[in-house]
């Protein structure tokens, strides 16, 4: 794609990163077929490749609208057209910065402004935990949209943490609203792990991966989230914590991993914190990346008597989108579940999104619910007993929707090895 920079893009490094990606696209168009967006609305401008022409437009020297906004605000972050594109064009990168570009030119109404500023610092407060807990207490009275994103009571093993030591030893990021949401997922995977020799560290000063704020158009808070990470591991990772250097920082939200990698690119140009930041993003892991090597552990601490009692129920499987596509890690969970003898499925459109998508779910409600309903309708015929998936805000999604119970895949080997 031939492209002509306005001159307030040429020297800036964002105008300098799109215009790179921009040369990459040829029009081709098989990202329509695969973007969740596009097929809800069949909107050229409501998929991938119309967004590129928006922000094309916007760097060449157009005058970005209300409309232009709207447009990129629909977009899922999916990057489900990065899986589908043949060219290699990195959309996720591009539409993070159209969207830094057309949110400084284009003012929001105040009611949308009021409720980008209450997540962004809501999510990330001290408080969200014990406004989290308040919201379980008067659950049933709370409106749908509210109440689709408190979860029911807490697991009863969810502060049951393993206190043994072991010489190998991982970092884990606890997350911003996943202790208060969903505290289990990093309790079971502590447990999981502890169960195949392995120790579990946590830096208490870690917060936000700075998704939430990337995402919402705060880059400067964002990069200031990944800073405070990186200060908080380093320690560990550079063995200067007392423990030993660790040999891996486990993500069990790849909402939250797929951020995490992405530290070297989004401070590449930080003298400060570059170096650093490829060395975290180098040192991250999905959870579902150690299961081969977990592999021969959890099989005899299973046993076969578990394993049999399983293999009659169906597991349905949803594979996040910031795991399939954002990091590329496709059939790992499906591939471990069935070499344990388990009988795990995945739906024909197990490749689109599910409406979650970090706070998506809460500013375009409508298009999110209906992905949703979609996707639990084509789980519903797999006839499974539980629902299993890899991210916080697919989990508890999907659970808005449905009866069937729907939880983390670590938390169900823990009740399995349990």
């Amino acid at each position: 794609m031939q492209t002509h920079l306005a001159a307030e893009f040429q020297a800036s490094p964002d105008g300098q990163a799109a215009e790179a990606i921009l040369r990459k696209c040829v029009h081709c168009g098989f990202c329509t077929a695969t973007c969740p967006t596009y097929q809800l609305l069949g909107d050229e401008l409501d998929g991938p490749r119309g967004r590129i022409y928006l922000i094309k437009q916007v760097l060449e020297g157009a005058t970005p609208t209300r409309a232009t906004q709207q447009h990129l605000d629909r977009c899922l972050t999916c990057r489900n057209c990065e899986s589908t594109c043949p060219s290699g064009v990195q959309y996720g990168h591009l539409v993070d910065i159209g969207r830094r570009i057309v949110e400084e030119k284009v003012e929001r109404p105040a009611k949308e402004r009021a409720v980008r500023w209450l997540l962004k610092e809501g999510l990330n407060s001290p408080l969200f935990g014990t406004a989290m807990a308040l919201g379980r207490a008067v659950r049933p009275l709370l409106p749908g949209t509210l109440k689709d994103k408190v979860p029911g009571a807490k697991h009863p093993r969810a502060s049951q943490w393993p206190q043994r030591e072991h010489p190998r030893k991982v970092l884990m990021l606890m997350g911003c609203v996943q202790p208060a949401m969903l505290p289990n997922i990093n309790s079971a995977t502590a447990r999981v792990l502890d169960a195949c020799g392995i120790q579990t560290l946590v830096a208490d000063e870690a917060g936000c991966c700075g998704a939430i704020r990337e995402h919402l158009n705060d880059h400067a808070g964002g990069l200031a989230d990944m800073k405070r990470n990186i200060d908080a591991w380093w320690p560990h990772v550079a063995g200067l914590s007392g423990h030993g250097a660790v040999e891996a920082i486990v993500m069990n939200a790849s909402g939250c991993g797929v951020t995490v990698k992405d530290y070297g690119h989004a401070l590449a140009h930080d003298p400060d914190y570059a170096d650093k930041a490829a060395r975290i993003s180098a040192l991250t892991r999905d959870v579902s990346e150690l299961l081969p090597d977990l592999l021969p552990t959890l099989k005899s601490k299973l046993g076969q008597r578990r394993v049999s009692a399983a293999q009659g129920v169906t597991l349905g499987y949803h594979p996040p989108c910031t795991l399939q596509h954002g990091q590329k890690l496709k059939g790992g969970v499906e591939a471990a579940f069935r070499d344990l003898g388990l009988n795990i499925a995945t739906t024909q459109d197990s490749h689109l999104c599910c409406g979650s998508a970090g706070t998506y779910s809460v500013l375009q409600p409508e298009l999110s619910h209906q992905l949703r309903d979609d996707k639990l309708g084509h789980l519903a015929e797999l006839k499974p007993a539980v629902i299993l998936s890899g991210n916080i805000g697919c989990i508890q999604h999907l659970q808005s929707g449905t009866a069937t119970p729907v939880k983390h895949w670590v938390e169900w080997l823990d009740e399995a090895l349990a």
